[in-house]
Parts: C-alpha cells; sequence; structure tokens
C-alpha cells in the first residue's frame, strides 16, 4: 500500500507474462490436445487482464517499465526439472502456486483499499486468479495421477514458504 502505483506496474508485467507463459505451453505441448483450448483461453484472460492493469497504469500517469526478473517466480522455476513430462508436471504445478500466491496478494489489496473501482476491480482479479489456480492443478492431474501431482505440490510448496521466509520484502505481486 505504500507505493501503489510501483505494484500497478509489475502488476502490469506479471499479467503479460502469465499471457506469454499460457501461450508457452501452447508452442511446447501440441500433441496435449485437451490442454491447448483451455491455455489459449487463459493467456486470452491474462491478457485481457493486462489491458485492464495498463489501463489503471495509464490514469495514473504512470509507465510501464522493462521486465524485470522476478526472484520469487525465479526461485520456483530454478526448481523446474529437465525431462519433458517432469517439466511439464513441474510447471504446471508452478503455474498453480504462482497463481495462488497472485490471488492471495490481490485480496490483500482488495481489502485495504478503501472503497471504489480499484478495489472492485482486485476483488475481481482475486476470483480470477482463484480459478487460474485451480485450472493449473487440474490440468496436472489430466496428465498425472493424483500421488505423482500432490508430491510436486507439496515440493514446490515448500521452495514457495522457503521463498517468502527468504527473499526481501518488495512493492510486486510475488
Amino acid at each position: 500500500m505504500g507505493d501503489l502505483d510501483a505494484f500497478l506496474v509489475d502488476h502490469a508485467a506479471c499479467e503479460r507474462k502469465a499471457s506469454a507463459n499460457g501461450l508457452s505451453f501452447v508452442v511446447r505441448y501440441p500433441d496435449r490436445k485437451e490442454l491447448i483450448a483451455p491455455m489459449i483461453e487463459f493467456a486470452q484472460e491474462e491478457l485481457e487482464h493486462f489491458k485492464m492493469v495498463y489501463a489503471w497504469v495509464e490514469r495514473r500517469g504512470l509507465t510501464l517499465t522493462a521486465d524485470e526478473k522476478d526472484p520469487y517466480l525465479g526461485g520456483l522455476i530454478k526448481e523446474v526439472r529437465t525431462g519433458r513430462e517432469e517439466r511439464l508436471l513441474d510447471r504446471l504445478v508452478v503455474g498453480g502456486v504462482a497463481e495462488a500466491r497472485g490471488c492471495e496478494r490481490f485480496l490483500l489489496l482488495a481489502e485495504a483499499l478503501p472503497k471504489g473501482e480499484l478495489k472492485d476491480f482486485y476483488a475481481e482479479i482475486y476470483r480470477a486468479e482463484a480459478r487460474h489456480a485451480g485450472f493449473f492443478l487440474r490440468m496436472a492431474r489430466l496428465y498425472f495421477s493424483e500421488a505423482e501431482t500432490q508430491a510436486r505440490v507439496d515440493f514446490f510448496l515448500d521452495v514457495d514458504a522457503e521463498l517468502v521466509r527468504t527473499l526481501p520484502l518488495r512493492v510486486a505481486v510475488h
């Protein structure tokens, strides 16, 4: 809340990157037919969120910045395995964990903002991020067993906890 403008600029970058991430699944896994249409829809929704956040950025007279590495997401991605199947499972789980973390942040922001359009916007974004977190985990369970998926969820939640504990606080979604 101390620098909402910086948060909005970071949020815009996160939405744009999330859209690109959805499309990367389409490019990397064209043989996973059950994944294609839902990932396209996810990418489109995230791109629409980028457009909406950008409208807030513009309304406040702000400027987007060049992409910066996200230390939180970088820490999760560093743990993604390299085999084709392992990578698919891990990327889906990381997507779910990252969306859940965003969901948490957006809820906190929506609760802290005064009544008005921005509060309503973040309440809406919170609900979308909750759907997205579930979507990634459903996709993982479509291709992998419950036990295998849960083991990777548990692993990445441990990584998440360590990252949250050790990374410095910053004005950002993650």
